[in-house]
């Protein structure tokens, strides 16, 4: 199971708070979009590699967001924080509430 992938010459953990910035190609241009949360896996081999990346809206309900990491749609991949985790996957998340 991969704990940590690159990404443009930063490295993704599970468990990192990231912001991912996504650009979106529409009839009036690009847009850009962006969405923070936890990594809480990574999954794939070599170029199909993939990240979850969760967070909490609006009246506790949580938002899941999975990530082809070989997206050219992905444009940054900032890390805000790191944590120290000792699980592969958080999925245990899920459960938890805000």
């Amino acid at each position: 199971m991969a704990q940590e992938v690159k990404f443009k010459d930063k490295t993704l953990r599970v468990g990192d708070l990231v912001k991912v910035t996504q650009t979106f190609i529409e009839k009036e241009g690009k847009k850009t979009s962006s969405f923070e949360g936890v990594v809480i896996s990574i999954k794939g081999q070599l170029e199909n590699k993939m990240f979850t990346v969760r967070r909490i809206g609006v009246d506790g309900i949580g938002i899941e967001k999975i990530y082809p990491l070989s997206s050219p749609l992905i444009s940054i991949i900032e890390v805000k924080k790191r944590k120290k985790v000792r699980r592969a996957k958080l999925y245990y998340l899920r459960k938890k509430r805000g």
